[in-house]
């Protein structure tokens, strides 16, 4: 056990931001010096905070099953050497979570029943940044190859994690991103305040010289055919997230200035980093409305306001969540209350409970305006409210309403995989399609979920390759691809 009566004695404290007014003004991380220098000062007490419970519920909330009480305890005993070979035991990039999961870990913290839950998600991004400044993450290449070829199709979170656990266990593997370089979403969707891209390019690199081949620019089912990847290689790993956006079917929607969320994101992301993008999707100077409310929305209000708009509005279907937990999400589950990230401290107006009936336009095409209607849940239907239309202005509207699966065209239907009711890709227990030899993981499996879920498939379907490849398996025993978190 850490401190033990850190419990009682040290309340909860999160690192503090950089203030609003000056973080608006570039693309840095929102914490001074990034998110794990910024907690050192504070990290080791909030870790002696842990009580190394009989039963860690914390396990339960997070998908990797995250060694959560052990590492706490080394950080609090000075011990980041140890607490970093236990964090990287279950979670191939901490810095990841530790900057973009949720943490449902800690609604299910056991001290959260009636106290402030432990600051889990700060002490994990801590242990890793002090592991990187301090040298303590290494490269990890086999000791002698199997001979065996694998492909995996997409670079996002689940796609390095595969790769990563079988470049590990000896296979050679091949990793293709039809963007101009590995990362996915990680690199081209999460803006630069929320993780710098150092943290995607070092990783990278660390898998490079373990022995990872990666391919970008390759848009797999166009320059090469899933066909002649199937032929080409022993195994094949379906890692291509759940890119199908959702749209909004209303009247006006071919309206010039209405754009996906993933339109407008990743140009942001290339802008930041220094190139130039033509014809770019910019807020400046615009009345920008963002529809949907999740951390999507939230990625394209922060841009919005470091692009200069004039007002940013977020509208969101669902009514204004409390914030309390509610009664029919008890601990250990992961409750719906009203969050507040850090592109909402930046401004911006909230609104909830209401509809977009259809867009207006200016006499050029191009939107202006949305006319929208209050709504209430009746009988399980939103239902408009009479007497509550209204209009407001908008010169770009961004559609961040999530995904509904991978892309069926091309890749997916050049192999011949099965979907599943919702349209993913459907796999046995081993993570295996209804192909022999194609494996999928991650977001084109399970859906949108979250990056801790990525990750764990990811570490899962390695295992389920790697038995497949030599007829048995060392990695770690994987969690089947039907499993559902113990949060909501």
């Amino acid at each position: 056990m850490a401190d033990p009566k850190g419990f009682l004695t040290t309340p909860r404290e999160v690192a503090e931001r950089r203030p609003v007014a000056e973080r608006v003004q570039d693309w840095k991380e929102v914490y001074p010096g990034g998110a794990g220098k910024a907690l050192l000062p504070i990290i080791t007490k909030q870790a002696g905070r842990c009580m190394d419970c009989g039963i860690p519920f914390c396990h339960s909330g997070c998908p990797l099953g995250n060694l959560i009480p052990e590492w706490n305890d080394l950080v609090w005993r000075d011990d980041w050497t140890g607490a970093i070979e236990r964090l990287h035991a279950t979670n191939n990039f901490p810095e990841f979570t530790g900057r973009l999961c949720p943490a449902p870990c800690e609604p299910a913290c056991v001290l959260g029943i009636n106290q402030e839950p432990v600051t889990i998600k700060n002490v994990e991004v801590a242990i890793i940044d002090k592991a990187w400044e301090s040298g303590d993450v290494k490269p990890q290449p086999p000791e002698w190859l199997t001979g065996k070829t694998i492909a995996v199709v997409g670079s996002g979170p689940a796609g390095l994690a595969v790769a990563q656990q079988l470049t590990r266990a000896g296979h050679t593997v091949a990793v293709y991103e039809r963007a101009s370089a590995p990362g996915g979403l990680l690199r081209f969707g999460i803006p630069e305040f929320k993780m710098e891209k150092v943290q995607v390019e070092r990783r990278i690199q660390q898998m490079k010289e373990e022995g990872t081949v990666f391919r970008a620019g390759v848009n797999v089912g166009v320059d090469v055919t899933g066909t002649q990847l199937k032929q080409r290689y022993d195994a094949v790993v379906i890692a291509t997230g759940a890119t199908a956006a959702r749209d909004l079917p209303v009247p006006g929607r071919e309206f010039g200035g209405i754009h996906q969320a993933m339109e407008y994101l990743p140009q942001a992301n290339k802008v930041a980093l220094g190139e130039t993008v033509e014809n770019q999707i910019v807020a400046t100077g615009k009345d920008v409305v963002i529809i949907g409310g999740g951390d999507t929305g939230a990625d394209c209000l922060g841009t919005a306001h470091r692009q200069g708009a004039r007002s940013v509005t977020q509208l969101e279907i669902m009514p204004r969540p409390s914030e309390e937990r509610p009664a029919g999400q008890p601990w250990p589950t992961y409750p719906m209350i009203y969050r507040v990230a850090s592109a909402h401290e930046e401004g911006g107006e909230r609104v909830y409970a209401v509809s977009t009936n259809n867009f207006v336009a200016d006499a050029d095409g191009n939107v202006s305006g949305l006319d929208l209607v209050e709504v209430e849940l009746v009988d399980g239907r939103f239902t408009p409210v009479p007497g509550s239309e209204k209009t407001i202005p908008a010169q770009l509207v961004l559609l961040a309403m999530g995904f509904l699966g991978p892309e069926r065209e091309g890749f997916l239907e050049q192999l011949g995989v099965e979907l599943d009711e919702r349209g993913n890709v459907k796999r046995d227990k081993d993570y295996q399609t209804s192909v022999e030899g194609v494996f999928a993981c991650g977001d084109a499996g399970r859906g949108q979920s979250l990056i801790v879920w990525a990750i764990a498939e990811g570490r899962s379907c390695a295992n389920g390759v790697d038995k497949h490849l030599t007829g048995s398996s060392t990695l770690p025993t994987p969690i089947p691809p039907t499993a559902r978190p113990l949060v909501v």
